[in-house]
């Protein structure tokens, strides 16, 4: 079981185990905001298991990390969406392809669907007459800092941004 930690301020900040999340409780640093099902037995108490908890304190986020470029994290950045038509996404795409100089970084991939990812294949998008349907550029917040996020838990959604706004 998973646990959301808000910062002070109610800014995702890490995803934990319940157990550490526990001791956090506990040890009077964080307080309970959310509840999962299932409770805690110990051998003297019954616990709410946290699946969300609010520190005391609150922590800086490091917001000078860049986030390392990987195909997941163009793909959620993109929406699972191709860059190109707007079908669905399975791979990513070299706006300036690779074999002409293209780097791996998140201003030069995209998602995009199979078959224009083939069509397009060792050309730009000028060359094929294609646009992009948005500027490629590396995602912001530190809510891209948490992989954990890629998959919430559903009762964590009242206490996650929508993308868009992170």
């Amino acid at each position: 079981m998973r646990t959301l930690v808000l910062n002070a301020g109610y800014e995702p900040l890490a995803v934990i185990t319940f157990r550490r999340a526990l001791v956090l409780v506990l040890t009077g640093k964080a307080s309970v905001v959310a509840e999962g099902d299932e409770p805690v037995v110990g051998p003297t108490d019954i616990l709410g298991r946290p699946s969300v908890i609010l520190l005391h304190r609150y922590i800086r986020p490091r917001y000078n990390t860049r986030t390392a470029v990987s195909r997941r994290g163009v793909l959620r950045r993109d929406g699972q969406r191709c860059a190109y038509c707007g079908n669905a996404a399975h791979t990513i795409d070299h706006v300036h392809p690779k074999s002409r100089g293209g780097a791996d970084s998140w201003e030069n991939l995209v998602a995009a669907c199979l078959r224009c990812n083939n069509a397009k294949g060792d050309h730009t998008p000028a060359e094929m007459g294609w646009k992009l349907s948005f500027v490629p550029a590396p995602p912001k917040g530190t809510i891209w800092q948490i992989k954990e996020l890629e998959k919430p838990a559903p009762a964590w959604d009242p206490f996650l941004l929508p993308e868009s706004a992170a």
